[in-house]
């Protein structure tokens, strides 16, 4: 064992310990979120469909995800505009 190994050892446990530290919180962070990450891709999504067939705008769209217990609900609002003849 040389000098050198002596002062590398320590900073590549640093690093693994590191490491698995972020992926701990990053875990945790994903475990507290609320939302999905897909859910504003899936609101465009959405919304390009509907504007093939309605004209609506992006205020006139909601899409909002509940997860509690073991029940995942995603509920989808549009408000259509009133075609009156």
């Amino acid at each position: 064992m040389s000098l050198l190994d002596y002062f590398r050892s320590p900073k590549s446990n640093t690093a693994s310990l590191a490491k698995e530290r972020l992926q701990i919180i990053v875990a945790h962070e994903r475990g507290n979120r609320s939302s999905p990450d897909y859910l504003p891709q899936l609101k465009q999504d959405i919304l390009a469909v509907i504007a093939k067939y309605v004209n609506v705008s992006e205020d006139q769209v909601s899409v909002e995800y509940d997860n509690s217990d073991d029940l995942a609900v995603l509920e989808l609002n549009v408000t259509l505009p009133d075609h009156k003849k």
